[in-house]
């Protein structure tokens, strides 16, 4: 991840009353790409990435004043849309827990190809697909590690997770994906 700003200039930005629109924008503009494609291998719907990404953006406004500085604004950031992810996943999930038939699959892969950030890569789509099939934890440890780079230690800031367990976690569904594109080049 390559940010082209001082964050401790832009969380003192984000504290002043008079140059806190200013700084906002910035933030968004800088941090909302990342935090978007990151988003986006969490949930299945271009749509509900959006609605998050917002809720994270409206959550981070009003809730600066509580950063303390233990962690990088940029591990903060992933943890606020991390824990909206998860708590839109929930909610989703009860809501929706008898309206459909569909196979989760295929509704992902619909949601995917509509998507207009994915650029049609057969490799990737199949790496997305078979991402979403993992359970929540492990797809979200998986994307901070695999796309984003991150080291277990910031991955372990932003979901509150020992390094040990992130590792295994990450290993489990590596493995997992490992098998399911493997079928999946067998099928061709």
């Amino acid at each position: 991840m390559q940010i082209a700003l001082d964050e401790k200039q832009l969380v003192a930005g984000l504290s002043d009353a008079r140059s806190r629109e200013g700084a906002f924008r910035t933030l968004v503009n800088e941090y909302g790409p990342l935090l978007h494609r990151h988003l986006l291998r969490m949930l299945s719907s271009p749509a509900d990435v959006d609605d998050v990404l917002q809720n994270t953006f409206v959550k981070v406004f009003r809730s600066i004043d509580g950063f303390r500085g233990d962690a990088k604004l940029s591990t903060w950031l992933y943890r606020v849309a991390t824990n909206e992810a998860l708590n839109w996943l929930r909610s989703k999930k009860r809501r929706e827990k008898s309206f459909t038939n569909e196979e989760p699959q295929r509704l992902a892969e619909s949601a995917l190809r509509a998507d207009p950030y994915f650029d049609g890569d057969e490799a990737q789509a199949q790496l997305i697909l078979a991402m979403k099939t993992l359970p929540e934890k492990q797809r979200m440890v998986f994307s901070l590690r695999y796309f984003d780079d991150l080291p277990y230690r910031e991955i372990s800031e932003i979901t509150d997770t020992s390094e040990g367990a992130l590792k295994a976690s990450y290993h489990l569904a590596a493995k997992k994906i490992e098998e399911i594109l493997k079928a999946y080049v067998q099928q061709r």
